[in-house]
Order: C-alpha cells, then sequence, then structure tokens
C-alpha cells in the first residue's frame, strides 16, 4: 500500500509538470522588434541607369598652317574665355608673305593707274581720229588684264593677312583647357597635330541609354512635364544632381535593344567633369501621397513581398504587399497597409504570422508608444 501512494504521488507529480510545460509552450515569449509608423508621401517613380558625362562642346586645337611654336600662353587645366591666345607659332615667315603680297598688290595698283590713264588718252585722240580703234581696243584690254592683277594680288595679300593671323591661336570657345601638347620649338603642320584641348563642362551633357521598352512612356512624360534626371556619383550617393533630357536619339540600337538619352545637367559649381561614370535615376511619374514604408521592412517570400504589422494586441499580422517605387530609404507600397500602421522593421527572423512582439526602442514615435503599452506583461 505504501508503495502504491508512492507511486501514485508520482504520477500526480508528473502530471502536473507535463501541464506547466505545456502551459509554457503555449505562451511562448515576446520576440523584441523594432517598429517604424507607415506614412503617406510622394514618392518618384525612377528607372535606374548608368551613365557617362561629356563635355557640352569639345574642340580639339590643330594648326591651320605648318610653323613652329614659338610660345604656349596657357596653364594646363586653366579657365580660358573665348578668344584668349593660348599658342603662338613663329610669325616670321608669315609677315614676310605678307609684305611680299602688300609689295605685289602695290605694283599692280599703280600699273592699273597708268594703264587707266592710257585708256582715256587714246580714246581722246580716237576722237580726233589720230589712232585707230584697234589700238583703243588694245589699251582697253591691257587696262581690264592690269585691274584683273590687282584684284588678284589684293586676293594674295588677304591670304598671306589670314596666314599670319593663323599663327597666333585662340580658345574658340569658353572652357577648361587640357595639358599642354606641344611645347616651344615643336613643328606643326596644318591640321595634323593636336596642340591643346578644351572642353566646356557648364553646362555639362550626361548620355545614357534605356531599354526600348520604356520609349513610350519617356515620350509622354518628356512631352507633359519635362523629363527630369537625379544624377549621382558612384562613391558618393549623398550629393544628388538635377539635370533635363534634352536629347531623345532616333534610333533604337539593334544590337542591344535600348536607346540613347542625353540629360543636361547645369553643373555651375563645376563638381563633375567630363568623362566620369554616374548614376542616373530618370524620374518617370510620381506616386503622390503613397502609403510609404522604412525599404528595410519590406520582406520577399515565395510568394512574393510582405511585411508585418503589429497590431496594438502585440500580435503581428504578415501583409502581402507590393512594391511600387523607392527613395531615400522608403518604399511606396499597395496592399493592406494604412497610413499609421505599425510596421516591423527589424526582427523579422525571430516571427511568424500571430506571434507576439515587442518593441525595444522607440523608432516609430506616438504610434510605438502605444503599441509598446499595449505589449507590455500584466
Amino acid at each position: 500500500m505504501k508503495r502504491l501512494a508512492i507511486l501514485c504521488a508520482g504520477v500526480l507529480a508528473i502530471a502536473a509538470c507535463s501541464e506547466n510545460g505545456n502551459g509554457k509552450k503555449s505562451e511562448p515569449p515576446a520576440v523584441p522588434v523594432t517598429v517604424a509608423a507607415a506614412t503617406l508621401r510622394d514618392i518618384p517613380v525612377t528607372l535606374q541607369v548608368v551613365g557617362r558625362s561629356e563635355a557640352f562642346e569639345s574642340v580639339t586645337l590643330k594648326s591651320r598652317v605648318d610653323g613652329q611654336v614659338d610660345a604656349v600662353l596657357f596653364t594646363e587645366g586653366q579657365h580660358v574665355n573665348q578668344g584668349d591666345v593660348l599658342i603662338r607659332l613663329d610669325p616670321t615667315d608669315f609677315a614676310a608673305r605678307l609684305q611680299q603680297a602688300e609689295a605685289t598688290a602695290a605694283r599692280d595698283e599703280a600699273l592699273t593707274a597708268k594703264m587707266r590713264a592710257d585708256t582715256a588718252r587714246y580714246t581722246a585722240l580716237k576722237e580726233r581720229n589720230f589712232v585707230s580703234e584697234e589700238k583703243v581696243n588694245d589699251v582697253r584690254t591691257n587696262e581690264a588684264t592690269a585691274a584683273a592683277n590687282l584684284r588678284a594680288s589684293k586676293a594674295a595679300v588677304e591670304v598671306a593677312r589670314l596666314q599670319l593671323s593663323y599663327a597666333t591661336i585662340r580658345a574658340p570657345i569658353t572652357g577648361i583647357v587640357g595639358a599642354r601638347l606641344v611645347f616651344p620649338g615643336s613643328a606643326v603642320k596644318a591640321n595634323d597635330v593636336a596642340l591643346a584641348v578644351v572642353n566646356r563642362v557648364r553646362p555639362l551633357l550626361i548620355s545614357f541609354a534605356v531599354p526600348e521598352r520604356y520609349l513610350p512612356q519617356i515620350r509622354a512624360v518628356r512631352q507633359d512635364s519635362g523629363l527630369k534626371v537625379d544624377i549621382t556619383e558612384p562613391a558618393d550617393a549623398s550629393r544628388h544632381f538635377e539635370g533635363t533630357v534634352r536629347f531623345i536619339d532616333n534610333t533604337v540600337d539593334a544590337s542591344t535593344g535600348t536607346i540613347l538619352l542625353k540629360a543636361e545637367l547645369p553643373n555651375k559649381d563645376e563638381a563633375l567633369m567630363a568623362g566620369q561614370y554616374l548614376n542616373v535615376a530618370l524620374v518617370l511619374d510620381t506616386l503622390k501621397q503613397a502609403v510609404s514604408v522604412p525599404s528595410n521592412a519590406v520582406q520577399q517570400g515565395a510568394e512574393g513581398n510582405y511585411v508585418y504589422v503589429l497590431k496594438e494586441d502585440g500580435h503581428v499580422d504578415l501583409r502581402r504587399v507590393e512594391a511600387l517605387a523607392a527613395q531615400d530609404g522608403f518604399t511606396a507600397v499597395r496592399g493592406n497597409v494604412k497610413a499609421g500602421e505599425a510596421v516591423v522593421t527589424d526582427g523579422h527572423l525571430r516571427l511568424t504570422p500571430g506571434a507576439r512582439a515587442k518593441v525595444r526602442d522607440k523608432a516609430a514615435g506616438g504610434k510605438e508608444d502605444e503599441t509598446s503599452r499595449a505589449t507590455q506583461p500584466g
């Protein structure tokens, strides 16, 4: 009997422990999470591509005459204005040719004046029948020949003067001059050796290619309100530069299925240079007052995107959503999420639909304070 009493007591104790254990499993501890409130905000719908900057104007300077470099008058990387003297060729030969042409023109001018006087004199003699008509015609022919030679001589003077002016090479545009490619004493030939490169970088052009399927939408937006782009550097995404699309190519690249676009960027402070690779966000539309959540609240599952919403009773609810657009760490979503609801931004790995959760900080302001109080024990 004594042994039977002990055995019954043990069975009852095991049953009690089992009941206690089952009670603990039915009430698991709340999962600590971080939450944030869903908000309403304007989110642009953007197409992210990689582009490259290029000078608005770029001129490679070459000599228009054969000669020898006499002086290089610019500093590498210098800002220059249109008309500034950059390089001088030795002008001695060109000046001598100009003097020779001017002398020839002066001689022909004197000869023309003599022929003109002879024509007048022989015409008067012909009126008094002292000379024949044939002689007058010969004199007039000589006058016309002299006048033609004078015009040719004057043209030669202009050519020599132009060649002398070509010995002074000026900046054709306002911009930044690059490295020195020739030095004093270098021999150059006409349209052969590059002397310097001048780039205009205010404004700056950003060229990029987009898939052809976006072309109808791009044209519609450009015609309606103008097509804007947001430019950032790959190494520093904190600085944003805004530009406007000015050019859409007239042909789709058959090999890539893309079309070339160019945006104009003011670049007033010259923060960007020609030739840089840049991140381009092409703004195709703007979602007005869309329900937005922090981007890290949106999770991806086998059936698509979802978020966990922390309800006032301290339990989480899984909501299926569609991510529409993202900017500055926020994602616009479409689905069963309303503005003001608390969405979980950290602690997803330990959550399941219907699980209890508690807020471990106050990242969502007043909404989280209310949720935190609702999830406190007791």
